[in-house]
């Protein structure tokens, strides 16, 4: 038993230096990381993890989550209890503890790799749409954010499902919205390979109101391979946030490209509320952007909303207004920051907007044709 105990652990050991070499493969060549792993490797397991853990009607990440203390005070307990108890082993049973930690590091790394991290290094999203990204202009920004916020004024006039204070509100439940997802993901997958398969219905979190405090309305979780959403938030928003998460789950891990491919889901499909999530998100990125740029021509396209648009703009600021917690959003903010710089993201958090570019790039394709 013994000699069989420490040749799994040699094994488990093993898999920090393979998944170091992956990582390294994978830096060293894009097509290795799109098509090895991307469409290969990593689409087999995500399929097969979808299709598990998508039988379970609840988000298997949050219950982890709540009962991952007790499993750490259990564990703990048990350690310091047969250290004390076993005195004349106690070296030899530390010995042991650390090396079990050493095991538990290596799996997990070569986990993240496989199941998440390679995805980082794979051909760029607009080589798959064929759009060139280049430096834009102000005026080519400003004409984007007036298109976005045309569209935005014609689709929330055809919206009719709103609360007691005219705000837009889905007419469908959280699990019915989530279908549509799947749906407007699947049907966008037709048009991209790199996007086709099975999707698993993204998964409304239980205390969702505390993912609030941390400016965060989406978290795709690789190790159950779950879209993980915050339903608490203003409508208009979660249709797009599933989408995201989603396109995640097929290996699009840059924020970028992610927000790029929900805005395509979200235009695609025949659903006019989720068209009005996708063009709503899009206009808030752009409108930010040309707010960074030019504070008065910002006003000029605000100036340009419907009552609807602007009331539900005004509810959505107003909602982060009231969760917005200065130190646990700095916390947050900065571990997401670091985590993406440590993922070939090095623009941070700042990667989120850069989905603009990818808007830009469509917008400039688009207009070369009229």
């Amino acid at each position: 038993m013994k000699e069989l105990r420490k040749k799994k652990r040699i094994w488990l050991l093993l898999l920090l230096p393979l998944g170091l070499f992956i990582l390294l493969l994978v830096r060293w060549s894009p097509f290795v990381a799109e098509y090895w792993f991307s469409r290969g490797i990593y689409r087999v397991v995500e399929e097969a993890y979808c299709f598990i853990t998508g039988l379970v009607p609840i988000s298997i990440a949050e219950i982890l989550l709540y009962l991952s203390p007790f499993l750490l005070i259990y564990v703990v307990f048990r350690m310091v209890r047969k250290l004390v108890r076993e005195k004349e082993d106690r070296q030899q049973n530390l010995a042991r503890y650390v090396l079990n930690l050493l095991c538990i590091v290596s799996t997990a790394f070569f986990l993240f790799m496989v199941l998440c991290g390679v995805n980082y290094y794979r051909y760029p999203f607009s080589r798959v749409c064929g759009l060139t990204v280049e430096t834009y202009s102000i005026e080519e920004l400003y004409g984007l954010c007036e298109e976005l916020a045309a569209q935005a004024n014609v689709l929330r006039a055809q919206i009719t499902s709103e609360d007691e204070a005219g705000v837009f509100q889905l007419s469908t439940s959280d699990f019915e919205t989530a279908k549509e997802a799947k749906k407007a993901m699947t049907e966008l997958g037709k048009q991209y390979a790199s996007l086709s398969g099975y999707y698993s219905v993204p998964k409304p979190v239980l205390a969702s109101r505390a993912m609030s405090y941390t400016d965060t309305t989406g978290l795709f979780v690789t190790i159950t391979m779950e879209a993980n959403i915050n339903v608490d938030v203003a409508d208009y928003g979660i249709p797009a946030t599933m989408c995201h998460e989603l396109a995640h789950q097929k290996g699009y891990m840059r924020e970028n490209e992610a927000n790029y491919i929900a805005y395509l889901a979200c235009m695609n499909s025949d659903n006019i509320e989720f068209q009005y999530s996708g063009t709503m998100d899009a206009l808030s990125y752009a409108t930010s952007q040309l707010y960074d740029h030019d504070v008065e021509l910002y006003k000029q396209i605000r100036e340009q909303y419907s009552d609807e648009v602007l009331a539900d703009r005004i509810a959505n600021s107003q909602y982060w207004k009231t969760y917005h917690n200065a130190f646990v959003s700095s916390v947050s903010s900065k571990l997401n920051d670091a985590y993406l710089k440590a993922n070939n993201q090095t623009s941070g958090e700042q990667s989120y907007g850069e989905m603009i570019d990818l808007l830009l790039a469509q917008y400039r394709k688009t207009h070369s044709k009229n």
